[in-house]
């Protein structure tokens, strides 16, 4: 059994955008999956981009926004939605709503999203 408090968490930024690493390679020996809380502030975003080698789950928790997906082609997503990628899927976020959008990601098999963002800490 591994048990984590906030303290082993990492924290993984870009402008506007906040990855708390709740279950990762930094803190986590799994081997099947990653969870992280993702916070994007209003009127930021995640480029479009895809996983090869992993199926994500993003479960909307606050706020609002759009995805953004293959061909240009956009999605709105919000509170109480879930939506699943398939490895290769291209996708990415910009919170077009007033308040910050938060959601958690699983993301199976693990990834360590360190070569995504430009800080990091904790």
């Amino acid at each position: 059994m591994e048990f984590f408090n906030a303290s082993d968490f990492t924290n993984l930024s870009n402008p506007g955008v906040v990855s708390e690493q709740l279950l990762s390679p930094h803190n986590s020996t799994s081997t099947r999956l990653t969870v992280t809380r993702v916070t994007v502030e209003a009127g930021a975003s995640q480029p479009r981009h895809a996983h090869d080698a992993s199926e994500q789950v993003w479960v909307a928790i606050q706020g609002s926004g759009e995805l953004l997906l293959e061909d240009d082609a956009t999605k709105t997503i919000a509170a109480g939605q879930v939506v699943r990628f398939e490895q290769g899927d291209l996708h990415g976020f910009v919170n077009t709503g007033k308040e910050p959008f938060v959601y958690l990601s699983v993301t199976a098999p693990p990834i360590n999203f360190d070569y995504a963002y430009q800080s990091k800490s904790g």
